[in-house]
């Protein structure tokens, strides 16, 4: 039986989003006096990942980005033998003043915070790139502590930016295709990888010129024409079980090595 994707709306309760809000502050005040010497709750943050994206169905992976001062990287930068596993542990340490009683630890690229509600808060240090200018070029470099540590770049804002744009012109179905794949994937295929960034990739690349119709609009499409050009569009670029797949906005190479196998079920079960 297919599953077309249908209008979702905001899934995330605006109850729960207070409470997202709320431990948003708190983590970001607890970064902002360890490392900023700032009370701030505000300043030096902001929501990434799927909920930055506005593509988020639940609370279990809720990414932050939180910025520190450049002094802090030339400070890790230097030290040999993984200072990213350090920056991660100082970061972790600032955490816990706030949340003593949470589970708390630093893994790979982030600092995971579980609270006894089932919420997951990811927090990913990071520092502003700077162009010859001296100027913000809008990338952030960020820890990995994974191979001995090295260095990483994203670009969240430019994909944010990107992602409403779109949604903007298809009047809000790239984010409901979004949220539908992920309630497919989650509901029929979590023994799947499939990554969010891998589907709002895809959806953005695949969607094209599809759109809900605005009122008083007809539709020249039959039901399920829109689920099945997303299928035809995978099928059409994946070459010997590859797709070459760029972030919104950024560009950034996605890597499809583990979420394709799932990206392919979730698209046929839409369309049978």
């Amino acid at each position: 039986m297919s599953s077309p994707v249908l209008k979702r709306g905001e899934i995330i309760s605006q109850d729960i989003r207070d409470t997202i809000s709320k431990r948003y502050r708190t983590v970001t005040r607890a970064i902002n006096k360890e490392f900023w010497n700032s009370q701030s709750d505000t300043q030096h943050s902001l929501y990434v990942g799927s909920y930055g994206r506005g593509t988020a169905i639940d609370t279990s992976d809720l990414d932050i980005l939180v910025e520190l001062p450049q002094r802090n990287f030339n400070q890790y930068d230097s030290i040999k033998g993984n200072g990213q596993s350090r920056l991660l542990q100082a970061v972790r340490n600032a955490i816990l003043v706030s949340y003593p009683r949470s589970d708390v630890r630093a893994d790979g690229q982030v600092v995971k915070i579980s609270f006894n509600d089932g919420m997951r808060f990811e927090i990913l240090p990071a520092f502003k790139n700077l162009d010859c200018l001296g100027q913000w070029d809008g990338t952030y470099t960020y820890p990995d502590t994974n191979m001995g540590g090295n260095w990483l770049s994203t670009n969240p804002k430019a994909e944010q930016e990107a992602m409403r744009a779109k949604n903007a012109v298809s009047n809000g179905l790239l984010f409901d295709t979004c949220k539908h794949l992920r309630s497919i994937r989650d509901n029929y295929f979590k023994s799947y990888h499939l990554s969010g960034i891998v589907i709002d990739s895809f959806v953005y690349a695949a969607i094209g010129t599809w759109k809900w119709l605005s009122t008083g609009e007809e539709s020249t499409a039959n039901s399920g024409d829109y689920e099945t050009a997303l299928l035809n569009y995978l099928e059409q670029n994946a070459i010997q079980l590859y797709l070459n797949l760029s972030a919104p906005g950024s560009n950034q190479q996605v890597d499809l090595s583990q979420s394709l196998g799932g990206l392919v079920k979730v698209l046929i079960h839409i369309t049978e």
